[in-house]
């Protein structure tokens, strides 16, 4: 195990700090450039959750954050450099599409460029290692490292429906990238995931609900292109058992939201890339979930597949691992469900705490008064079935 001594740790601390504070300094700055260059999101269509026009290109405040506070605190290194000249791309493409609203293939072609770039630095996927054994991929590497490049640049986007979504989802799966990492003994780049995660985290304030600015296209793509080149550099490299597990565990919603969300529109006739209210998000404000309670859900749901991909890594439950993280998701799964009933029940929901609760007296006596004729209807009932069924 590898242990940091004070003055180590009270730097990376520092650069962790840095990162926060740089993202939450620039993103007023951005804002007044979105507004400059007619990078503003207004809504017209249903697809929309806002009502009012809200700046775009908020992602740039973020990649400047992680760009400049890695030039100072981190060595160099090809997957700094992949991230640094691929992220430039990417968020030079997402800032033209932010204002000018590109046509899907033209952006698909740059992201391929992209993560041909990478994978031509050296970002690739050699291997899989399934329960011990290593199945090496050889001529199909450059194809699966691809893939997963352009695969994760394009959930992140495909997730980024509701304010602060895609951008805590992004910090969530870093910080569980960070977990991995760092028990693995990988300090080098768990400290580079970690200032992309302490970006997003800086960020967040501009973005949470009421979102004052939009991540757009910018930060969407940029965050899920270098979360895919630190996870092929870190993750996929992970000498585990069940090291395929783990980047799949933590990428597991965002996944999950992009892979239903293209089959839903092929199977439809419509392009992959055809914007609906289909996404998983959508599908819960329907429901009668506010954004914010739609966002802790999603929330919830990434930590625990991100707390499924740390009990993977091998320095956690060195007996009995599988069955253990096994008991852990169900166990997570669980209470999920007892607490996704709860929020459906508008009563309950207020009683939880899970939302905002602004009761009156006058509203709980009500309330109250509700609860015991709901009682009384109830007993009548059972009454009455007695009545009709004597003999039961």
């Amino acid at each position: 195990m590898y242990y940091m001594d004070t003055v180590q740790f009270v730097f990376l601390l520092v650069g962790l700090l840095c990162a926060f504070l740089l993202a939450y300094t620039l993103t007023p700055p951005v804002r007044v450039l979105a507004f400059k260059i007619g990078a503003i999101d207004v809504p017209l269509d249903d697809r929309r959750m806002h009502t009012k026009p809200i700046p775009r290109v908020g992602g740039l405040a973020i990649f400047l954050a992680f760009t400049l506070t890695t030039m100072l605190f981190c060595e160099f290194s090809s997957a700094l450099l992949t991230v640094w000249v691929g992220g430039a791309a990417i968020v030079a493409l997402g800032m033209l599409d932010d204002i000018f609203r590109l046509p899907a293939w033209s952006k698909l072609i740059v992201q391929l460029l992209v993560a041909a770039f990478a994978v031509w630095n050296g970002m690739t996927i050699d291997h899989i290692n399934l329960g011990g054994q290593y199945v090496m991929l050889g001529g199909w590497s450059i194809p699966v490292s691809m893939l997963w490049i352009v695969g994760l640049t394009n959930a992140i986007n495909f997730i980024d429906g509701l304010d602060g979504l895609a951008c805590g989802i992004s910090a969530i799966s870093s910080v569980s990238m960070v977990l991995v990492l760092l028990l693995s003994g990988d300090i080098g780049n768990a400290f580079v995931t970690g200032i992309l995660a302490a970006s997003c985290m800086g960020f967040l304030p501009f973005n949470a609900n009421p979102a004052r600015i939009f991540m757009g296209d910018t930060g969407a793509l940029f965050l899920g292109y270098a979360m895919a080149v630190m996870s092929v550099q870190g993750v996929f490299k992970l000498h585990a058992v069940l090291a395929f597990l783990v980047p799949v565990a933590i990428f597991a919603l965002p996944l999950g939201d992009t892979v239903f969300a293209v089959m839903r529109r092929v199977c439809a006739g419509k392009s992959p890339f055809a914007a609906d209210r289909g996404h998983l998000h959508h599908r819960l404000v329907d429901m009668g979930f506010t954004q914010r309670e739609s966002v802790k859900i999603l929330y919830a749901i990434c930590a625990m597949f991100g707390l499924i991909a740390v009990f993977f890594t091998e320095a956690m439950f060195a007996e009995g691992r599988f069955i253990k993280t096994i008991g852990i998701a169900v166990l997570a799964v669980v209470i999920f469900v007892i607490n996704f009933i709860i929020m459906k029940n508008p009563r309950w929901r207020r009683h939880s705490g899970l939302s905002d609760d602004e009761m009156t007296v006058a509203q709980y006596r009500a309330e109250l008064e509700e609860i015991k004729k709901d009682k009384q209807v109830r007993k009548a009932a059972r009454e009455e079935s007695k009545e009709s069924h004597p003999e039961s």
